[in-house]
């Protein structure tokens, strides 16, 4: 397996749409300047906080070619392509992979068939094996998708060529410190989970998939940078600061909050979603203010 492609933090980026719902473009290539100006790391686009199972074929190609061609060589573009059919899941990735300039691909959990652990391998090395050489990061998500990817499943993943890390969103940091004790040395783990990147990273993680660095790229940033240089202290410190802020993001279902703050930020032109997504409510709404003036975000 070569070194990982891409460490730190990472942003799961939300995809904007106009108030028709046909997506924005010019504010999605805003968003990915104002992702660059803050320090990030990567950007993961059409991701579950992209809003990625509300977009048809031709949107999620061409809200990846609008993140690459924005982001122009700066920093790597990685792309969510997720399906419960591996049949479809391994066409769309190919599909993917042939996008110009795209340096990975993050898949999550095969959802609603609540798959064995086998089920599981067969799904991510058909999926792995369709787009080789093109580095894939696994996506742990049980919560969305039902279906746990266990520690000892990952370590045969591992042993894929591509297969270069995993975006852990289980929650579980018992599963997960198991995991950063059997995984390979060049195996990287990720936090999926704000919240969760600091014991992640002091375990051994190397960086977060963000949803917060949306809308506080610096900020996050901050607490990663720290984390990862081994400054507990630093890192204790930035995390305070952003603590409400990841609690507000999830008061409401993802990507809800964050879009309502972007467009507040003015980053976006408005915070429309597509169903069953709805904008916040005026408590909601109200909450994201006072943080954000808080951290002098408005």
């Amino acid at each position: 397996m070569e070194p990982a492609i891409i460490t730190g933090l990472g942003t799961a980026i939300i995809t904007p749409f106009h108030p028709d719902e046909s997506v924005d473009h010019a504010s999605l290539k805003k968003l990915v300047e104002a992702q660059i100006a803050g320090g990030v790391d990567f950007l993961v686009a059409c991701g579950s906080t992209g809003e990625a199972s509300t977009l048809t074929e031709d949107e999620t190609d061409a809200v990846i070619a609008t993140v690459i061609e924005a982001a122009a060589g700066r920093i790597p573009v990685v792309a969510g392509c997720t399906h419960n059919s591996t049949r479809e899941a391994v066409a769309r990735a190919q599909r993917i992979a042939k996008i110009k300039g795209l340096r990975g691909i993050l898949t999550a959990n095969p959802y609603y068939n609540k798959p064995t652990q086998q089920g599981q391998y067969l799904h991510f090395k058909a999926i792995a094996e369709a787009v080789a050489p093109m580095p894939v990061l696994l996506y742990n998500i049980p919560g969305r998708t039902a279906a746990n990817l266990l520690p000892e499943t990952v370590v045969r993943l591992a042993e894929l060529p591509n297969v270069i890390g995993i975006k852990e969103s289980s929650g579980n940091l018992a599963q997960i410190g198991e995991l950063l004790a059997l995984k390979p040395a060049n195996f990287s783990v990720f936090s999926g989970d704000d919240y969760l990147a600091l014991p992640i990273v002091a375990g051994g993680g190397v960086g977060l998939i963000s949803v917060a660095s949306n809308v506080a790229p610096k900020e996050v940033k901050a607490v990663i940078t720290a984390a990862l240089s081994g400054n507990r202290e630093t890192a204790a410190e930035a995390a305070k600061k952003v603590h409400a802020l990841n609690t507000v993001l999830f008061a409401e279902p993802n990507p809800a909050p964050t879009k309502a703050l972007l467009a507040a930020m003015k980053i976006t032109a408005g915070d429309a979603l597509r169903l069953p997504m709805l904008p916040v409510g005026d408590k909601t709404r109200e909450s994201l203010h006072k943080i954000a003036t808080e951290l002098h975000l408005l």
